[in-house]
Formats: structure tokens, sequence, C-alpha cells
């Protein structure tokens, strides 16, 4: 197959530009050796909603159809960004993250729509369960140390409030510095009266 007709694309919401303060704060919590932990890039700190992979250029029409389908009865929200955590558990780390808690359930209600209109599109769900929560660093496997992760899981901010009001279809370009997302489409949701 012709590597320029495909993309990797994923489903996203951008989020305040707090969330880089607080990613600064936390970078002191974590002792590891240069090279083993890499945190994701200022600009693109997002909440993704849901991952597609490879994806068919002709394809973008059809999943920006199905998103339209989706977004467009739903009614936006606010959520708040709340504590740390990390997977898969804190004795291995992989992925450190910032925690959702404001609206969790309807962030993963969205997340179970999205999934069930792209799967008759040929893009399934992750056989892991949806954890809303946003990935600010990632530690390389097998590192040379396991490290100690204790003080940043105990790390307290205050909450971070983001609305829920757009959706962003996007590609993701992965170079050795690291990916370079670029918007494909963003699909508003209405916002809802107080």
């Amino acid at each position: 197959m012709n590597e320029n007709r495909l993309l990797r694309t994923f489903l996203a919401v951008r989020l305040p530009s707090e969330v880089v303060d607080i990613q600064r704060m936390i970078k002191t919590t974590v002792e590891l050796k240069k090279g083993g932990l890499k945190w994701v890039r200022p600009g693109q700190i997002h909440l993704t909603l849901k991952f597609l992979g490879h994806t068919l250029r002709e394809a973008i029409p059809d999943i920006k159809s199905v998103i339209d389908n989706i977004v467009t009865p739903e009614y936006g929200f606010d959520s708040e960004l709340r504590g740390t955590g990390c997977f898969p558990t804190p004795e291995r780390p992989r992925v450190l993250w910032l925690g959702i808690e404001k609206n969790k359930k309807r962030i993963t209600e969205l997340v179970q729509k999205l999934n069930t209109a792209l799967d008759k599109i040929g893009y399934p769900a992750d056989d892991q369960e949806y954890i809303p929560h946003v990935t600010v660093g990632r530690i390389k496997y097998p590192p040379k140390q396991t490290p100690n992760i204790s003080q940043f899981l105990q790390t307290e901010y205050s909450p971070i409030p983001f609305q829920v009001a757009r959706i962003h279809f996007m590609s993701s370009e992965l170079f050795p510095e690291g990916p370079v997302y670029s918007i494909l489409s963003t699909h508003q949701l209405s916002i809802e009266e107080n």
C-alpha cells in the first residue's frame, strides 16, 4: 500500500495553556536518567478521545461525517484536570498523566458513541477500557533504572477547568525529534446554557 495514502489520526480535545505550567512543575518530581523519560511537548498536550491509527486519506470525509453525526446533538460541557496518575502501575510506570475529574462520565459516554459509530466504518474501539486522562510524559522501557514516581503521584495543583466544546480530528507525523500534529477538521459541540 502506498505510504502517502496513509495518515496516523486521532480525535482530541485541546486544553488550556495552564496545563503547560503544571507539566513544568511536575517535571521536577521525577528522577530519571536523561533519555529514559520523554515529556510531551507543551504545544501537543491534549485529551485523546480516540486513536484511529493508520487512516486512508480517502476515508477522511467519511470519518468527518461520522464525527458530525455524533457531536451535533451533544451538548458541550465543562470538565477539569485534577491530580496525577500513571499506567500501568507505580512499580512499572510507562505513562505519566494528569487526571480528569469533573464530568468524567460524560467524556466516557462521548467516547463510547464515537467508538460505536466509527466501528461501523472500520475503526474499532481499543480492547482496553477508556480512562479519561492527559498524557504528560512517557518512560522508555526497559529503563536503566525503575523511576521513583511517588512524589509525582502525590503532587497537588489547583484544578484546571476546560470546556469539551470542540473535537479536533488530528493527524500525527512521526519524526526523530517527536511527532508533529495537524488539525484535519474541527467539530463544534453546542454549548449548554446554564
